[in-house]
């Protein structure tokens, strides 16, 4: 888990940039399949939800999520094994974020036809299933893997740093 803003934001950096990217390039090819303009689609959709995303994830969903994770899911046996605290409050993030990010892929597309009642949960069930293997398979473990690194790489530079005993 991120120790301090830097290693947040750079968390949220990689965690966000991986599942925007992904989750762009899943519907892109629901939409429209992998026609000629795919790969120009994907890299045109890509910043604009990364942008959302990386705001949605520091101000809305990143700090809902922890506090609803911490006050009524993560037990005490939970905070002995800090892996079960990053699954949960990864389940909750894609959660969130794919309730939220499906409301804006629909009003990106315009897709207001028919019920949008039924849209939405038509698009967030299609994005649900993707998203949560994605995050805890494939973009979690990338993250949390060099999120490490930089922490066992601060980690060492402070353990090189002389200190002076004061009597």
């Amino acid at each position: 888990m991120p120790r301090n803003l830097k290693e947040e934001l750079l968390f949220t950096a990689m965690m966000a940039g991986l599942m925007v990217f992904g989750m762009v390039a899943y519907n892109v090819a629901l939409a429209q399949g992998f026609a000629g303009t795919y790969a120009v689609d994907v890299l045109a959709e890509y910043p604009g939800g990364l942008a959302v995303a990386v705001i949605l994830d520091l101000l809305f969903v990143g700090p809902i999520a922890k506090k609803l994770a911490f006050r009524y899911i993560i037990n005490d046996y939970m905070k002995r094994h800090t892996f079960l605290i990053g699954i949960t409050i990864s389940v909750m993030m894609v959660l969130g974020m794919v309730s939220c990010m499906s409301l804006f892929g629909l009003i990106m597309a315009h897709n207001f036809a028919g019920n949008i009642w039924i849209n939405y949960l038509h698009t967030w069930g299609f994005n649900v299933i993707v998203a949560l293997p994605l995050q805890l398979a494939i973009v979690g473990p990338i993250a949390r893997t060099v999120l490490g690194k930089v922490q066992g790489g601060s980690d060492a530079r402070e353990a090189e740093v002389p200190r002076e005993d004061v009597d």
